[in-house]
């Protein structure tokens, strides 16, 4: 087993084999089920937590002042993000290609009176306006599950300017210390840095998208951003462990970033 390096785009792919775009939401139909279960925890909870390790917004500082601003929701899934959002006065709206998990969102919805919009839609092709939002987010969303060079491009296009863009992803020493989806990284490196960009993880159906630091950097840059901060996440010296197999212990993400969170601006 292990996680297959595939240049080229989707478009060229021979007949009959999927894009990563069906690929994966097949992948998280299959999933959804798990999510639904935890998805009440994490609408009920009075705080936004980042990443696996649960580290709070209110420690990390990500976001700016919500209140008042449009937002985005780029690969919502369940939608507590954007349940945060809006009780903190935002006026977000939920993107997501899987009606499994939009389906949860909306049942969540109701639970908790809360109501925003939720769109069936990918990140890479968002059925909205131009410059109709002041933040776009994503957690484990579009960050990863969807062709950076197709969604950032698409993220400019829908903030205004001055808009604000926040998305957390693997960092690359997980990445390139990962044997596969299915076992957590190790302490080598076991696969290239250079020409990171889409995998294909044995053991799973999903395609997940991972850069280097200069590709981000560029990325961003070439679509009018300015990287304000890089906020590279040390899991806690204590707490429960995470529920995610294939990714590392919290010895391992004490010692190297297992996620980062990234943090641009439009530039006027």
């Amino acid at each position: 087993m292990g996680a297959a390096l595939a240049d080229g785009a989707d478009l060229d792919r021979p007949q009959g084999r999927m894009s990563h775009v069906e690929r994966n939401r097949t992948a998280w139909t299959e999933f959804a089920p798990e999510f639904a279960e935890w998805a009440p925890r994490a609408w009920g909870s009075d705080q936004f937590e980042w990443g696996v390790w649960h580290v709070p917004e209110s420690e990390l500082e990500a976001l700016p002042d919500v209140a008042g601003m449009d937002t985005i929701e780029l690969g919502c899934g369940t939608a507590y993000i954007s349940a945060w959002l809006v009780r903190r006065g935002a006026r977000p709206v939920g993107i997501d290609i899987t009606p499994a998990q939009l389906e949860t969102a909306r049942r969540m919805q109701a639970e908790f009176g809360l109501d925003f919009p939720l769109i069936e839609a990918s990140a890479e092709e968002v059925p909205l306006p131009d410059a109709s939002f002041d933040l776009a987010i994503s957690e484990y969303g579009a960050s990863i599950w969807a062709d950076p060079y197709r969604w950032i491009p698409e993220a400019a296009r829908l903030l205004r300017p001055g808009g604000h863009l926040v998305f957390l992803v693997n960092g690359p020493h997980m990445i390139l210390c990962s044997p596969d989806e299915e076992l957590p990284a190790g302490r080598k490196l076991l696969r290239p840095y250079f020409g990171m960009h889409r995998f294909e993880w044995d053991g799973t159906g999903g395609i997940e998208f991972h850069l280097g630091y200069g590709d981000w950097i560029r990325l961003l840059r070439e679509n009018g951003f300015a990287v304000e901060n890089l906020i590279e996440i040390q899991a806690p010296p204590e707490g429960a462990p995470h529920r995610y197999a294939g990714l590392p212990d919290r010895d391992w993400s004490r010692r190297w970033p297992s996620e980062e969170i990234w943090v641009a601006r439009k530039r006027a």
